[in-house]
């Protein structure tokens, strides 16, 4: 009886993108489970039972980093950070991102430690997944992957669905009466890999509009965009609430007259693809992995200067509304990223490392 383990640990922060991959990626496995097949997740304390009956959990402690009892035929680690590692199995690494090289406040040593420490886990590993192509370019140019390693792309499903949007949203809510106008939308980190800082010029070009940025805002760049805006005057069109629950979110996509994500480096960009699963407009930077995800549909800032920037969006906007096909079109595209093909995809590799069809 073929046996599976999944490092789920990361479902102790549900709010980052890594904790909805291990939550929608480990519902979904569970759903399509052979016939034959025993499935352990490694979960967060007090959240065994998360993925149903027919699944077994052991939760993730201290000692657990140093040994988990019995051996499986695969282990998928869903990320390369984790801490969890078998003594014995046939093991895939899921690596999203190596956006840790583009961080100006990390040493060239810092960077060469993580890169070491990644490189230590690809030589243990039988078969390596990139959340994107870009990601997968990027790992070949910075680490060693012999080629015996076989190394695929499989991309991340989108789980947003707008068939559950609220409404409205509380009479008493922030969100709600700043909205009342028309505006742009970014959902995301508020970190300065974001770029968010170049939309703000925008609301000068477009005065009709309003901007929303949702998302984490603890950095310290959070409060740079404040004072910017404060300079640029207009910083009574710009709303930060911070993290939003998902009903928020997903009202806000709902409700967007477009959506905005000038990002400088992604492993994927699932925002992208969220908002394009309610056939919004989306205007994303030609950097990284954001092509992949906006294909033909998006509409991109190719550089960011402000004049720039505000042509793209005017053209974009104008385009869209001269053609009501793009909503479709866009919706086609995100359900493309979907997670019952994702899964699907994952477990015909598990099925191909058991039987030697692929690994080394």
């Amino acid at each position: 009886m073929p046996s599976l383990f999944i490092d789920a640990e990361r479902l102790r922060d549900l709010n980052s993108g890594l904790g909805q991959v291990c939550l929608h990626l480990g519902h979904e496995l569970v759903r399509q489970r052979p016939d034959g097949w025993t499935i352990t997740f490694l979960v967060p304390k007090g959240q065994a039972g998360v993925f149903g009956n027919e699944a077994e959990y052991i939760e993730a402690s201290w000692l657990r980093k140093l040994w988990i009892p019995g051996k499986y035929d695969v282990w998928h680690c869903l990320h390369q950070d984790s801490d969890y590692l078998p003594r014995q199995s046939n093991l895939i690494l899921t690596i999203y991102d190596l956006n840790f090289l583009e961080r100006a406040d990390y040493s060239v040593a810092k960077k060469g430690r993580k890169l070491a420490q990644l490189q230590r886990k690809i030589n243990r590993a039988s078969l390596l997944t990139a959340g994107s192509a870009y990601t997968a370019s990027v790992v070949k140019e910075y680490l060693h992957v012999p080629e015996t390693l076989p190394l695929n792309v499989v991309y991340t499903g989108v789980a947003v669905n707008p068939k559950n949007t609220p409404a409205d949203l509380p009479a008493d809510s922030p969100i709600r009466s700043f909205t009342q106008s028309s505006f742009f939308l970014f959902v995301g980190v508020i970190h300065p890999k974001k770029n968010v800082h170049t939309l703000l010029p925008l609301l000068e070009a477009f005065p009709e509009y309003r901007l929303v940025l949702a998302g984490p805002d603890r950095h310290p760049y959070a409060q740079h965009i404040r004072e910017q805006a404060q300079k640029l005057g207009v910083s009574d069109r710009l709303l930060m609430p911070g993290s939003v629950d998902e009903p928020t979110k997903l009202w806000l996509y709902a409700h967007c007259e477009a959506f905005l994500f000038p990002s400088l480096t992604e492993g994927f960009g699932l925002p992208v693809a969220e908002a394009m699963t309610f056939g919004k407009p989306v205007f994303i930077s030609d950097l990284t992995s954001l092509p992949e995800v906006g294909g033909k549909e998006a509409y991109y800032f190719e550089n960011f200067e402000p004049e720039s920037m505000a042509k793209v969006l005017h053209d974009g906007l104008h385009d869209f509304g001269q053609n009501p096909l793009r909503e479709e079109r866009l919706r086609r595209r995100a359900a493309g990223f979907s997670w019952p093909s994702i899964a699907g995809e994952y477990w015909t590799l598990y099925k191909e490392l058991v039987t030697g069809k692929i690994g080394r």
